[in-house]
């Protein structure tokens, strides 16, 4: 039977899971949809069938792969007929979802899930559902008209866009105020999406991708059903910074959710560094660089972030541009702006588009340059709104005053300084105002990523049939100018424009004269380099690029276990080593029961005791614990820590048979009667007035950072201070220290919080080694041996003790051996236990059978 992982074990009893070689399921060839699910929460008649379904065959038929991509909107437009009897449905050629077919294999199946733009009538939904599947691969959402009103208008227009885009709102006027009730329709628009989505799933084979800001949450319903889903997200927003993302009530749940993909993409490195900030302020979660790869670590799981920006389809553009009715209209506008230098602006009527400002600095341009009033012209095309509401409203209204106060100062007979067309163009029409500017000016104040750019360039580069009709030798070099602003996404790409702060109006109007008054071949320069790039990055690479990731970070999870945590949006998945499993006590106290020998190493620092707790001593059930285990003498108990001897001596000197080592296994005393003594051989420690000044001048420059001196360490600790600052900080003094200490006999490391210099060779594995070595000098061999830590500085006494358990004269040949660290992670250990709680209650469990168990003399 095919190997299926399940989220909860309710899963499994209820029979509810698609069968995976079953005729009527996912890999249905007649592609039947029963019923289509109009509600978050209703199970359609085709989940019915999988239940009754038989199991699987064992040679279920081959599939070739399927890519599920969901978004919103469907790449499908639909027409009501003529006669009002039905729809008929076309492809939408300039949906990007569509567009990005090209750049995937051709054996790779593409199924789309996402919603229609118009309304269907409930009676109808059924057929057009039919029909989409049977013709366009399509599994339409349909959304009852008030919860998509709430969700898209309310929620995702009204609160998260604006917020995406750096709006707050501090006032009913910017924006709208967090809505519970918005809330709860965008989680269940999100449920209902993640229900379409398992009608066609094969989760051992299929990998989904989900588009934008408007399914944030959708990675964790689907994660729910299938924890070893291949997952991937895009983001087509910005990102905001961690200072505007944290005023978000459900901050955590989306970062939640978004972590439960396997891969998350952005457009640029901006975008990503503040959801990696986020995370890290936010949820704790730490992320590194490997190999040019930048990943998150999530509770065993590594999620890895794409960086690449979005592309245009040459194909496509390249199509319109060989139009003939595109040569006709470039030819009539040529004949328009006739002995006229264009400018030209291509936005959607939003606040955002910086629209206002681009006309603002226009007319600074007329009011300081004369000369160039009745030269030049600056063409704004107003696509409509996306949204709606007053602010829109009020942008088209200062649109337009603006326009008519430029036309009406700078204005002359038969010469209107400004074009304004707030109509809507066919996509071969913006080609001809492309091919006849002599710059694009895109000055959006924030914006996700905006292609235009990328098109003017294109167009600009021209073909045979649109050089005839300009007049252009087609041998010359092509010529364009770019000004753009510095705050949307495809600026950090161009390399070739003119970046702008729109916000400085001053600044814009220079840029602009700058272009006027350029010379030929910085024209043709700029072209180059902004064509080198878009013309090799198109949307195909995009695509391309993304799947080949998804498919590089989902290709290790047959390898692990996977155990669900957490309860609705805070669900996550935690993945660990196939033979890591939770430590049972009634295991290790039946064990510890049969045993003769015994040995225990415990950690204090973050095991026996929390590691941020402000009492750092020893409470009355720890003491009490190490206590019983002391007394029976059938135990050699070890409690190793980072503290200084002097700490360690006052507060672990009641018992003459604990053995207690200091500054993580660099110092060792093996009773209160004995004196302390080093585990290696060091020279000196001259190297701390090396160190030291340098860690005081790191401490002096970040707030909440300390110095810990022990005898043989320098540990510079920042768990005070301010995550992202702290975590740089360390980053800085870890090169430092390396670079100063190169020839010195010292290991600098890094943990949680904490840059460390102590002398080569000191590790808690020492002390391992120095229980076993003891044993052994005693000619005992342990049968049982419980070794329990919290951090990485432990990793190295689980490799000791599993090493001996593995090969070596130290242990008994039926000897059990229990390595177990705190928490669900990946370890060197096989057992975890949760927190330190869970850890004492185990020793309280082992310590009563010591206590209530009869003394035996340890053998000799």
């Amino acid at each position: 039977m095919v190997s299926r992982s399940y989220s909860n074990l309710l899963d499994l009893i209820s029979c509810d899971s698609p069968k995976i070689g079953d005729s009527t399921g996912v890999g249905n060839v007649s592609k039947r949809l029963t019923r289509v699910m109009t509600a978050a929460g209703i199970i359609s008649e085709l989940e019915e069938e999988y239940s009754t379904s038989s199991a699987a065959s064992d040679a279920p038929p081959v599939q070739r792969e399927k890519l599920i991509i969901v978004s919103n909107q469907l790449p499908v437009r639909a027409h009501r007929r003529t006669d009002g009897t039905g729809w008929y449905f076309t492809w939408d050629e300039d949906s990007l979802l569509l567009q990005l077919k090209d750049g995937l294999d051709d054996n790779l199946d593409v199924t789309y899930v996402g919603c229609l733009r118009e309304e269907i009538d409930m009676r109808e939904q059924d057929e057009v559902a039919q029909i989409l599947l049977d013709t366009f691969n399509c599994i339409p959402a349909f959304l009852p008209a008030d919860l998509l009103s709430k969700f898209y208008h309310g929620f995702c227009k009204q609160y998260l866009w604006p917020l995406f885009h750096y709006m707050l709102p501090l006032s009913p006027d910017l924006g709208g105020r967090f809505d519970q009730s918005l809330w709860r329709a965008y989680v269940s628009v999100n449920k209902i999406f993640a229900d379409k989505v398992m009608e066609v799933l094969n989760p051992e084979e299929d990998f989904v991708w989900v588009h934008d800001y408007h399914l944030m949450v959708l990675p964790t319903f689907l994660r729910k059903r299938f924890n070893r889903l291949k997952l991937g997200f895009f983001l087509h927003s910005p990102f905001p910074s961690s200072e505007i993302y944290r005023t978000l009530p459900i901050r955590d749940e989306i970062l939640r959710a978004l972590l439960n993909a396997d891969l998350i993409g952005f457009h640029t490195f901006d975008y990503a560094r503040h959801f990696l900030s986020c995370c890290s302020r936010l949820l704790g979660v730490t992320y590194q660089s490997k190999r040019g790869y930048i990943g998150v670590e999530y509770y065993g799981r590594t999620v890895s972030i794409k960086i690449l920006p979005v592309g245009i389809h040459m194909e496509q553009l390249k199509q319109v541009m060989d139009n003939e009715e595109t040569g006709l209209q470039a030819a009539k506008l040529c004949e328009s702006f006739k002995n006229l230098v264009v400018l030209l602006g291509v936005d959607d009527m939003d606040i955002f588009k910086g629209i206002s400002l681009k006309l603002l600095a226009m007319e600074q341009l007329l009011e300081q340059h004369a000369n160039w009033r009745g030269k030049v012209v600056l063409v704004q095309i107003a696509n409509p709104a996306r949204g709606r509401g007053r602010d829109v409203q009020e942008v088209q209204a200062e649109t337009h005053s603006i326009v008519e106060r430029i036309n009406k100062k700078f204005g002359l007979p038969g010469y209107d300084p400004v074009l304004l067309i707030d109509k809507p163009l066919q996509f071969y029409e913006r080609v001809a105002y492309y091919v006849i500017a002599d710059c694009c000016l895109v000055t959006a104040v924030r914006d996700g990523m905006n292609l235009i750019p990328y098109e003017y360039t294109i167009s600009r580069y021209g073909n045979c049939r649109l050089d005839q009709v300009l007049g252009l030798d087609p041998l010359s070099p092509k010529k364009s100018v770019l000004v753009v602003s510095e705050f949307i996404g495809c600026s950090p790409s161009l390399s070739g424009a003119i970046r702008v702060n729109p916000w400085n109006v001053e600044s814009v109007s220079e840029a602009m004269y700058s272009a006027l008054c350029m010379g030929d071949m910085e024209r043709q320069l700029r072209h180059e380099k902004n064509y080198r790039y878009v013309s090799t990055h198109d949307v195909s690479y995009w695509a391309n690029s993304f799947v080949q990731d998804l498919e590089r970070a989902c290709k290790d999870h047959g390898k692990r276990r996977c155990w669900s945590v957490g309860f609705g949006l805070t669900y996550r998945i935690v993945a660990l080593d196939p033979n890591f499993r939770k430590l049972s006590v009634e295991h290790i106290v039946s064990a510890y029961r049969r045993s003769r020998n015994r040995a225990i190493l415990l950690d204090y620092d973050g095991a026996l005791m929390p590691q941020f707790s402000v009492n750092k001593g020893p409470t009355e059930e720890v003491l009490k614990v190490i206590t019983s285990l002391c007394r029976d003498p059938h135990n050699t108990v070890y409690i190793v820590s980072g503290l200084d001897k002097e700490t360690m001596s006052r507060w672990f000197s009641f018992s003459e048979r604990l053995v207690i080592a200091a500054e993580h296994g660099y110092l060792i005393r093996k009773n209160n009667e004995s004196e302390w003594e080093t585990t290696v051989p060091v020279i000196g420690f001259e190297w701390k007035q090396i160190a030291e000044p340098i860690m005081k001048l790191y401490t002096e420059t970040t707030d909440g950072a300390a110095i810990e001196a022990t005898e043989s360490a320098l540990v510079w600790q920042y768990q005070y201070a301010d995550p992202d600052f702290g975590s740089c900080q360390a980053k800085e003094l870890l090169s430092h220290l390396e670079s100063v200490l190169s020839n010195e006999p010292v290991t600098v490391k890094t943990g949680p919080r904490i840059v460390e210099v102590k002398p080569q060779g000191v590790t808690k594995g020492l002390v391992a080694e120095r229980l076993l070595s003891e044993l052994e000098e005693k000619s005992v061999r342990a049968d049982f041996v419980l070794c329990i830590g919290d951090d990485r500085s432990d990793e190295d006494m689980f490799e000791v003790i599993n090493q001996a358990a593995a090969a070596g004269p130290f242990l008994s040949p039926v000897a059990e051996v229990f390595a177990c660290t705190m928490g669900q992670k990946p370890s060197k250990a096989k057992y975890y236990l949760e927190d330190s709680s869970e850890i004492l209650r185990m020793l309280q469990g082992i310590a009563n059978f010591s206590d209530s168990s009869s003394s035996t003399p340890l053998l000799a």
